[in-house]
């Protein structure tokens, strides 16, 4: 059911608060974080992808220099939106700075939080955009982290960064390598966890797909993101708003108003860099 969208204005937002308000969402993100960025045009935008290298060969002194040339394909990465409406009491607009606060504490952790869920394990937007849920899986374990490695590795990557959900770290946390010493080993990080078998590892709540994964290891340098124009922002005190279970939100008549944040993004990666990981009751023996 759509809610309607009546007498909506913009909020002139001063350019270092929508600045943070991307930064802050980058860096809610997991997989922005770890993955490259691009500026993305509206129509999308077309990402060389170098799939062999150039190889060099030793020649005599005076012998003709060898020509080799890398192999390059093209990937499309196409823009797709992604927002969220948040309500307010008119008395809590009094407060500029809790106002300030929410936008910059709520929206982004919103928006990360489904960009990242999605891309771990959920159905792509639309084409041009690749999600990880039919990546090889691997068991949360020592086993299991050397055969995602190893999977990694045969495919051209190298397991550079790891995303854990909380059960997944906790199932980290338990497991230890062939002489019994943590493979969990935590550098105190504020949203970090450390590092697992030297791969960068990310703690977020969003890497818990149900039936599908507790996180997901690879070589995020095969992995690119991109956004057409940040994030935007939406005002509006005179609509009427549906929430998600169906309860309407008549703005004028409560005393309310709301905001709305939302961002054209893209993603797109060699999925075959990557595993995704489960807990061992999930995924039987190492996912192999």
């Amino acid at each position: 059911m759509a809610g309607v969208d009546t007498n909506r204005t913009t909020i002139g937002l001063p350019a270092e608060l929508s600045a943070e308000i991307i930064q802050k969402t980058q860096e809610a993100s997991a997989i922005m974080q770890l993955a490259r960025r691009i500026d993305l045009p509206g129509a999308g935008a077309e990402i060389p992808v170098i799939t062999s290298d150039p190889t060099a060969e030793w020649v005599s002194e005076t012998g003709a220099k060898p020509v080799s040339n890398p192999g390059l394909t093209k990937s499309i990465m196409s823009a797709y939106k992604l927002a969220v409406i948040v309500p307010f009491s008119n008395e809590f607009r009094r407060d500029a700075n809790a106002l300030y606060n929410a936008l910059v504490d709520r929206l982004p952790n919103a928006l990360a939080a489904q960009f990242d869920a999605t891309v771990i394990g959920g159905t792509a937007p639309g084409s041009n955009f690749d999600v990880l849920s039919g990546c090889q899986t691997s068991e949360i374990s020592f086993p299991g982290y050397i055969a995602a490695m190893g999977d990694i590795a045969d495919h051209g990557g190298d397991m550079n960064g790891i995303i854990l959900s909380p059960q997944g770290k906790a199932a980290t946390l338990g497991a230890t390598d062939l002489q019994g010493r943590p493979l969990f080993i935590a550098d105190g990080t504020q949203g970090g966890i450390g590092t697992i078998l030297g791969a960068t590892a990310l703690a977020e709540k969003a890497a818990h797909v149900a039936g599908v994964a507790e996180g997901v290891a690879g070589d995020w340098t095969q992995a690119v993101w991109g956004t057409v124009e940040g994030v935007k922002i939406d005002f509006a005190d005179q609509a009427t708003l549906v929430d998600a279970n169906e309860n309407t939100i008549n703005l004028f008549q409560q005393n309310m108003f709301a905001v709305r944040a939302e961002i054209e993004v893209g993603f797109r990666a060699d999925t075959d860099c990557f595993n995704l990981l489960t807990l061992a009751d999930e995924s039987g023996d190492s996912g192999k």
